[in-house]
């Protein structure tokens, strides 16, 4: 078995079949740590679930967006209003769905610009049972046998990382800049054993010019931009570091328009 954990997906399927190819993942025997933001941006997020539910050997991590997407599934309310990227995530289930599927498009004046809000007849019952128990079964970090740990955005390092708050884990951006400053080989982290390496997203390389994984101190960076037209989708060899890339997403989805 080879062990591999993939950067934010933003309903890039094409890009998410790409690199699986690309990396050789065998669905049977391999693992997967997908890093979470499964959802939001480009519409094939119901395609991108379908993909990963195939995988056999697979350990999710909740991003601040699949979190926004799960409160729909509980509450039949989306907490941002089906923005930053949530259109895709909307059209792409109620596509999936056997409705008469339509959204309605809102527009607010604000002080700089102008924010775009969606509503739409979707349901959390228009959504497969499977994919409902895939949001609610996301783990806020994942720590191997290794010493690995694996999260979305990061922890507070001067706490344990079992205490840190599912919300903070989500949204945090401090630990990566952290490990751009530190000046060590390890970012000084507060766990219970020596911690190895991090794998986080989130924040995506695209702030520091770059399409290519980052790494500073013991901490990689995989969100490389596929939530964005100039982005790309990363996937990786835990052991071995080595990494496969998609194309562009502008190129796998010319005639698409991400809303992120």
């Amino acid at each position: 078995m080879s062990r591999f954990t993939i950067g934010d997906i933003h309903g890039g399927y094409l890009a998410l079949v790409q690199v699986l190819e690309r990396c050789g993942f065998n669905y049977e025997t391999d693992e997967l740590i997908p890093l979470g933001d499964i959802v939001d941006g480009w519409p094939q997020s119901y395609e991108v679930v379908e993909e990963l539910l195939k995988i056999k050997n697979r350990i999710d991590i909740v991003g601040n967006h699949d979190d926004w997407f799960l409160e729909f599934l509980l509450t039949t309310t989306h907490p941002d209003d089906w923005s930053q990227g949530g259109l895709g995530t909307l059209t792409s289930y109620g596509e999936a769905a056997d409705i008469d599927f339509k959204v309605y498009t809102t527009r607010t004046q604000l002080l700089r610009g102008v924010r775009y809000s969606y509503k739409s007849n979707l349901l959390p019952t228009d959504i497969p049972e499977t994919h409902i128990e895939f949001f609610k079964k996301q783990a806020r970090f994942y720590k191997d046998d290794d010493n690995n740990i694996f999260v979305h955005g990061g922890f507070n390092r001067h706490l344990d990382v079992s205490e840190t708050h599912r919300d903070y884990m989500m949204w945090d951006r401090k630990l990566w800049n952290q490990a751009l400053s530190a000046k060590s080989g390890k970012v000084d982290l507060k766990f219970e054993g020596e911690v190895n390496k991090v794998f986080l997203g989130h924040t995506t390389t695209m702030a520091w010019g770059s399409t290519e994984p980052m790494k500073a101190s013991n901490v990689w960076n995989l969100d490389t931009g596929a939530g964005g037209p100039d982005g790309k989708l990363t996937i990786m060899n835990i052991d071995t570091e080595e990494y496969w890339q998609s194309d562009l997403l502008s190129e796998l989805y010319p005639n698409e328009t991400n809303n992120r």
